[in-house]
């Protein structure tokens, strides 16, 4: 008590010391003994020197929590307006659709023998709407639209194949797109129903690249190239050559928690999933809950969650998650 006094009045605070090194501690110290004349015990310039390390651990720990704190409510509101964008989406293709469907000029109210609606394969210049008052063509009923196709097709085979594009794109490198969750929470040995897979087929997919991995660091070995030691693109790659299509980088990240914390506490993991599937949950709020578990296994082991993804034999062929 004492001892601490006299740091007070020498003008040290808690944030000081910590901000101090190992060096400049000695030093104090040195300093209370020369110049204060204070007789310090080893014992208690060790505990010094250890409640300025626990300290610093604490605010470490602290800030590191928050930082994955942050993140995690990043990750939520990105999905959610991932979500948002696709339920948007589908929603406004879905009023395009009806508006084209109940648009007079295509198709007129009218079903009377006066104003039926002419055969367009009959038409070469174009197709011709009749005026609701009047029997007669006039001027105004041309619309001046092409034999075999239209501007709105050609706008559409141009949406279609920039459809594909993006999606070929995003299989090979990595851009998730908003898209609906395609697996459901099931519980450990259940079988998926319909058309979505259970959490055991979407695990079993992390093995499968394991295999894949084994494949391409053979052929590597055999042409005398540099092996890949992690799960890379040259491996999804591989996968899509041999076939196994329903094996890409999006997928693959966007679970990769959610694998490593089956791989670890195995025990908690199923809890989860009864959880959930009890609950009605969908995949993506499971998802964000493996979120919490794998902080605290980070924080147990000083926040090195890189090193607990090495020890692991199946963890150390992915890549952390951040």
């Amino acid at each position: 008590y004492l001892t601490m006094a006299k740091m007070t009045e020498m003008g040290f605070t808690a944030n000081t010391l910590v901000n101090m090194t190992e060096e400049e501690i000695d030093d104090l110290m040195k300093t209370l003994v020369e110049i204060y004349r204070m007789d310090l015990l080893l014992g208690e310039r060790y505990g010094i020197k250890s409640a300025v390390r626990a300290e610093k651990k604490r605010l470490q720990d602290s800030l590191e929590m928050q930082r994955l704190e942050l993140l995690s409510e990043a990750e939520r509101k990105r999905i959610q307006e991932d979500q948002t964008t696709f339920a948007a989406a589908m929603t406004s293709e879905g009023t395009s659709k009806e508006l084209r469907t109940n648009d007079p000029l295509i198709f007129p109210e009218s079903t009377s023998a006066d104003h039926a609606p002419m055969n367009i394969n009959t038409c070469k210049d174009g197709l011709i709407i009749q005026n609701h008052n009047h029997g007669n063509l006039c001027g105004s009923g041309l619309i001046g639209i092409p034999e075999h196709s239209s501007e709105s097709d050609e706008r559409k085979m141009d949406t279609n194949k920039q459809k594909r594009r993006r999606s070929k794109e995003a299989g090979e490198d990595g851009e998730d797109r908003p898209r609906e969750h395609p697996f459901i929470v099931t519980e450990p040995g259940e079988l998926a129903r319909g058309k979505k897979n259970g959490l055991d087929y979407l695990f079993d997919l992390y093995e499968q690249c394991g295999k894949f991995l084994l494949e391409v660091q053979r052929i590597a070995k055999e042409r005398g190239e540099k092996c890949p030691t992690k799960v890379t693109n040259q491996v999804f790659r591989h996968a899509k050559h041999t076939g196994a299509v329903y094996i890409n980088k999006p997928k693959m990240r966007h679970y990769v928690h959610c694998y490593a914390l089956h791989c670890l506490d195995s025990e908690q993991s199923n809890h989860l999933r009864r959880i959930y599937k009890e609950r009605g949950e969908n995949v993506g709020a499971w998802r964000q809950a493996c979120y919490y578990p794998l902080v605290a296994i980070a924080r147990e082991n000083n926040w090195d969650i890189e090193g607990v993804f090495n020890r692991n034999d199946k963890l150390k062929i992915w890549y952390v998650p951040t």
